[in-house]
């Protein structure tokens, strides 16, 4: 089975976190082909401020001046992609850390000039994933993307996800989070969530903020054709074995 896993930057920050995910993670790969995707806002916000530059924010997205680009290639691209290699390499797997810039893997386009250098992912080429989990190895992308014209672009980790599932063809798309999964209006964990459920909490003003955005790609992930798309708290020893054995844990999301 194709799997692709995406780790909020949350739970790559602690090194012990890091080490069991990346053990489960290596456990995962002896039986399917495995994809990471990760994110690193936390870290990167953290960086900033010590270079006394201040984070903003439009719709939940960072603002990306030439000064950030340089920031997202040293935290996203450097630090939190060849700390969680180096933790996938001690527990025994052959990860291979990359970007959406990487042989053109995921190219964007910028969303907006208000934004400067974000992008949306267009497209994800699944040629070099494939190549490489057919072989025994896996790729850890960290959630940054070029286009044609040589252009760097800062992708939202969520929407990197979508579009690398997308093209690789996974089956599961599994967003592990800080979360212990999608609520109802009563506030307990919803197990499963039908794609018009999904759009129906967004506009009943249950789910807002990020896990409005969250609901929203997933929704994507489900019309790009990923059969199922997982949300559930990363912090939760075992849980990947877990989604896999198909036990409930967090919310499975469904098309209908």
């Amino acid at each position: 089975m194709k799997l692709l896993v995406k780790l909020g930057g949350t739970l790559l920050d602690e090194p012990a976190s890091r080490q069991r995910l990346a053990g489960e993670l290596t456990a995962v790969a002896e039986e399917h082909q495995l994809v990471v995707v990760h994110g690193g806002g936390k870290q990167m916000t953290r960086y900033l401020a010590e270079r006394g530059v201040e984070s903003s924010f439009v719709h939940g997205l960072r603002v990306t001046t030439p000064d950030v680009v340089d920031a997202i290639l040293k935290v996203f691209a450097g630090t939190v992609n060849h700390e969680l290699v180096a933790s996938l390499v001690a527990a025994g797997a052959l990860p291979v850390g990359l970007t959406g810039i990487d042989a053109a893997l995921t190219v964007a386009e910028r969303v907006s000039v208000e934004l400067g250098q974000v992008g949306k992912p267009t497209r994800t080429d699944p040629a070099l994933l494939n190549l490489l989990t057919a072989n025994g190895y896996v790729p850890v992308l960290a959630c940054v993307a070029g286009n044609r014209q040589g252009e760097i672009f800062n992708v939202n980790a969520d929407q990197m996800a979508i579009s690398v599932a997308t093209g690789f063809g996974a089956t599961k798309l599994c967003f592990l989070t800080d979360v212990p999964g999608v609520k109802g209006a009563d506030g307990q964990v919803i197990d499963v969530l039908t794609a018009s459920a999904a759009h129906a909490l967004i506009a009943d003003g249950v789910a807002t903020g990020g896990m409005e955005a969250k609901l929203v790609s997933a929704c994507e992930a489900l019309a790009g054709g990923v059969a199922s798309v997982i949300i559930a708290p990363g912090a939760t020893p075992g849980v990947l074995a877990r989604l896999l054995r198909d036990e409930a844990v967090g919310t499975r999301m469904v098309a209908g």
